[in-house]
């Protein structure tokens, strides 16, 4: 394990309108990288869409005869890798959101939320919590591409290609990224 982690999560929809996200996937890549956790995670609740167009999980996943895990196992395991490293990801709050839990600011690197990878908002729309005023998030596909010619999410997303292009772009920016924090 290294001093820097990338994390990303795919979701699936629970509830009548399948609208509220629980963790069904959960990947942490380390600097160079390499998978460190890869986990599908067995339903808190009962699913009522699993949005594969998007995040590439199928109900077949989610069982524990193909290895799901247990949320708790999977959060316990998730909050032990991360304390005391740096945590690298794009739109992050959500993904701690449906792990449940916190990361000190500090040691947070959002990628949604650097000034020089996000744009000027356009006047229908609204500041992201934590963007810099006046300023949206992009999506990590158009990122990757523009910053490192890289061509992810056409389809079905992968936690850990996600995690990795969130590295690279970390990797990218980090010593502009690390000095501003500095001052």
């Amino acid at each position: 394990v290294t001093a820097v982690l990338a994390l990303d999560c795919e979701m699936v929809g629970v509830g009548a309108d399948g609208k509220r996200s629980i963790l069904a996937r959960a990947s942490i890549v380390n600097e160079d990288g390499n998978v460190i956790m890869d986990a599908h995670v067995l339903p808190t609740e009962r699913v009522t869409d699993y949005r594969t167009a998007v995040s590439g999980v199928r109900a077949k996943d989610l069982t524990a005869a193909n290895g799901a895990v247990a949320f708790k196992k999977v959060q316990a395991q998730m909050s032990e890798l991360l304390r005391g490293r740096i945590l690298v990801g794009h739109s992050l709050k959500n993904d701690m959101r449906v792990l449940m839990l916190d990361h000190p600011k500090r040691d947070t690197r959002d990628t949604s939320l650097y000034h020089p990878l996000t744009r000027p908002l356009r006047p229908e729309e609204r500041c992201v919590p934590g963007a810099p005023r006046g300023r949206g998030c992009r999506a990590l596909r158009d990122l990757a591409r523009q910053h490192l010619g890289l061509e992810i999410q056409k389809g079905e997303h992968s936690s850990v290609d996600d995690a990795r292009a969130t590295l690279a772009l970390y990797k990218k920016f980090a010593k502009r990224w690390e000095s501003a924090l500095r001052r």
